[in-house]
């Protein structure tokens, strides 16, 4: 099978990728409606999606304050080491903090950049201390809580 890059994605693709982004629970039959093309092809046309990588998977969006979560705060992450090896342990270990519900390396006068999500301030706080700053090579964090999230990508 030919390998699709996003030049040759047509006006279908990018419109199947669309719908299924806003939800990703459309019956074939629906998206097929709204694409405008029959269910076999539009099946097919979502397989090859999904082999090319451009589908990674479908998930439900949870509300995280009805789960008791509605802090979120930014850190702002140093390390003390950039080399590989001290890269890959920072980010190895980061993966397995289920408050830290984003991480990028970034290309600034920091490393890294967390989305944390806690119950409340007190419980940032002891995540910070417990777990971010014992993180291997972290030398310095800042924080910045968010008061008011104004858009996010699952709304």
């Amino acid at each position: 099978m030919k390998t699709i890059t996003h030049e040759t994605l047509d006006q279908i693709d990018r419109r199947i990728l669309d719908e299924l982004s806003r939800d990703g629970r459309l019956s074939i039959a629906e998206l097929s409606r709204r694409v405008n093309l029959s269910k076999t092809p539009c099946q097919a046309r979502i397989k090859r999606l999904e082999a090319e990588g451009y589908i990674l998977g479908y998930r439900a969006v949870i509300d995280p304050e009805r789960l008791g979560l509605p802090h979120v705060a930014f850190v702002e992450v140093k390390l003390s080491d950039t080399r590989k090896a001290a890269l890959a342990a920072f980010n190895k270990a980061v993966r397995a903090l289920p408050e830290v519900e984003q991480a990028h390396m970034i290309a600034s006068s920091f490393d890294y950049l967390l989305k944390v999500r806690t119950k409340d301030i007190a419980a940032y706080r002891e995540v910070l201390g417990e777990k971010i700053s014992a993180l291997p090579h972290v030398a310095h964090t800042s924080t910045h809580v968010s008061m008011e999230s104004v858009k996010d990508h699952a709304e």
